[in-house]
């Protein structure tokens, strides 16, 4: 959550703009969720059809997530010179279709690590300064800092690891895992894997290649 001092500096600024145009709504809620984790600092719309999300100013959006059903259904939409760089396609395997050459595409028939891993690296790329991301609040982090064992824990749980594995990695006991898990989520206000990995990507706590 953003402080107050966020939030001031926030206040007289549109928030930037994502919409995702899907109409499988549960893929659409899943990908939202991930989206908030990454880029927190935006506004996100959900639009289950094409003539929903050409009603809703399109212009406004940073970017668009399309299903490549509905791209290439309005193709003559997105590949005009306004939209184009905006748009973003969500396709089913990496086998691309002739048809989206141009358009950044992320495939989304893939474990879940692997999705955050396109989005961490989509973002990265359109966003190298992290203008999207809210910064760490000083005064609480130094409050909460993760201790170095705590880092290590989390750069595995980032890696995938399981706590028996975790353990024997670092010669400490699954329940001293656990624990130190526990207090992981408790210091950051994180409970699932998905966004743990993302915090520790962000603050480079483990190497985006490694997830």
């Amino acid at each position: 959550m953003m402080n107050e001092e966020m939030k001031k500096a926030m206040a007289g600024k549109a928030m930037p703009e994502l919409a995702i145009v899907d109409n499988n709504t549960l893929a659409a809620l899943g990908l939202k969720g991930l989206l908030e984790s990454v880029v927190p600092m935006v506004k996100i719309s959900i639009f289950g059809t094409f003539g929903e999300f050409e009603s809703n100013a399109p212009e406004r959006f940073m970017h668009y997530f399309v299903s490549m059903q509905i791209l290439l259904t309005h193709r003559n939409f997105f590949i005009e010179e306004a939209y184009r760089p905006h748009t973003i396609v969500l396709t089913p395997c990496n086998d691309l279709n002739s048809q989206l050459q141009g358009f950044h595409c992320i495939c989304v028939n893939v474990p879940e690590s692997k999705l955050i891993r396109q989005l961490i690296r989509l973002q990265r790329s359109g966003h190298p300064h992290g203008e999207y991301i809210p910064p760490m609040d000083s005064s609480e982090s130094r409050e909460k800092a993760l201790s170095d064992r705590e880092i290590e824990v989390l750069s595995l749980v980032a890696q995938g690891k399981i706590n028996k594995e975790i353990a024997e990695k670092l010669f400490i006991s699954t329940t001293t895992v656990i624990t130190h898990r526990k207090n992981i989520q408790e210091k950051l206000g994180i409970k699932s894997v998905s966004s743990l990995t993302i915090y520790a990507v962000m603050h480079g706590y483990v190497d985006i290649n490694k997830i």
